[in-house]
């Protein structure tokens, strides 16, 4: 199942704020590769140089390093240089999609609908920003996953507070709508969108801790659309992920607002991997395993 790769380095760990779920995903992915039978190895940039791919004899590279530094296009370039061939986006669709507010204006210069948003900062008028989103609304950092310095803000007065917390991760604080419609996501492997998931997690919001930690967290495939709009979300999604550049796999993010009309949310180019991780769910849904899901995203491992 797994012959033919050569030396494979599976790239997690890292030094963001991301490191431990990077830990689980790669964990994960170096497990699968090595049932499948892949020369697969543990690689953490955080303890190893990366010459030490070319050093040892690396032919390609399973990308699981979340956050800055491996999914936002600096490790991509670094891999591009070393024609090292790896899973997921280019440079610039890893870019991109890292960045929450660049995303948002690609995907708004080529007519897909994303939720109204704003740009904060020290000297924002919070007050006329809550009142043109409305409340409640979301404060994010633009460039972090995994839900890191998320705020949802519920009560006048607070967009101050939420744009601190987040400023402490980003110097780019964006302000988002909040649409009632529910939460999806669609996994895109190659050509294909992979079935929508619905997220409907017991806490606030699809927090940090509802995404690790929980257990009570829903996660319904099928989702629950008609077919109409299942197949309009995935529609959307794969729209999405190709306006950004992105190849190989990834996921997108999708809100419905209250008539059930969806809107794009977010792009993830090196999705989660872990127990609680949502492209292997979405895979199983599809009738393909976790060890058949981490061989095909290698089997489209590029560079340049």
């Amino acid at each position: 199942m797994g012959k033919g790769f050569g030396k494979v380095a599976v790239m997690f760990g890292g030094d963001s704020a991301e490191r431990e779920v990077s830990l689980k995903s790669g964990a994960a992915v170096l497990a699968a590769l090595g049932r499948a039978g892949v020369d697969a190895h543990a690689f953490d940039p955080a303890m190893r140089p990366l010459a030490a791919l070319r050093e040892e004899g690396f032919d390609r590279v399973f990308i699981a390093l979340h956050g800055r530094g491996g999914e936002d296009g600096t490790l991509q370039g670094a891999l591009d240089l070393m024609k090292l061939p790896y899973t997921g986006s280019g440079v610039l669709a890893s870019a991109l999609a890292m960045d929450k507010w660049r995303s948002k204006l690609v995907w708004q210069a080529a007519g897909l609908p994303v939720p109204e948003f704003a740009m904060l900062d020290e000297d924002s008028d919070f007050a006329a920003v809550e009142q043109r989103l409305g409340l409640p609304l979301f404060v994010k950092p633009a460039n972090e996953g995994s839900s890191i310095g998320i705020t949802k803000v519920k009560t006048t007065g607070r967009l101050a507070e939420a744009y601190g917390a987040a400023r402490k991760y980003d110097r780019l604080v964006l302000a988002e709508r909040f649409l009632a419609g529910g939460e999806f996501t669609v996994g895109i492997v190659g050509e294909r969108a992979l079935p929508v998931i619905r997220i409907v997690p017991a806490t606030e919001f699809y927090d940090y801790e509802a995404k690790y930690l929980r257990d009570d967290t829903q996660y319904r495939v099928p989702s629950g659309l008609d077919a109409a709009l299942e197949a309009e979300v995935q529609a959307l999604a794969k729209r999405a992920f190709a306006v950004l550049g992105g190849r190989g796999w990834g996921r997108i993010d999708v809100m419905l607002d209250a008539a059930g009309r969806p809107y794009v949310l977010e792009a993830n180019t090196a999705p989660g991997m872990t127990d609680h991780s949502l492209v292997p769910m979405a895979a199983r849904a599809a009738g393909l395993s976790f060890e058949q899901l981490v061989v095909e995203v290698l089997g489209m491992a590029s560079c340049g």
